[in-house]
């Protein structure tokens, strides 16, 4: 199993940053992939940035590419996404999830931290 742990989400004006983080702990080995999703009251939850354990690059929604920038330091088993730019669009709760290799899907989730950005 893995557990994982967000935080760093608040209140930021509209154009201001934010930097959130999510922690991995139990069998963080088994983690291939990590990424960021989202869920604004009334909507679906939606992708948001994913990063693999073995490359640095990122892939991006349209939504938010050459705003957001998606990290991840293994030593630390943390993930990271760096918010620019913010828009009051992109207010929502904000997921941390964890792939394994054997499945493929994000089986493993974080509780979600909020996000608002006032204009």
């Amino acid at each position: 199993q893995v557990q994982l742990v967000e935080s760093g989400g608040g209140l930021v004006q509209a154009g201001g940053s934010l930097r959130l983080s999510c922690v991995a702990s139990g069998r963080t080995q088994s983690i291939f992939r990590m990424a960021w999703f989202r869920q604004a009251p009334g909507k679906e939850r939606e992708f948001v940035a994913v990063v693999t354990r073995i490359s640095d690059s990122g892939h991006y929604a349209d939504s938010v590419k050459g705003r957001f920038t998606i990290s991840r330091d293994n030593e630390k088993n943390t993930l990271y996404l760096r918010m620019n730019s913010l828009k009051s669009e992109d207010a929502a709760v904000y997921y941390c999830a964890a792939a394994s290799r054997v499945t493929g899907n994000f089986d493993y989730w974080g509780q979600g931290t909020q996000v608002t950005v006032s204009s």
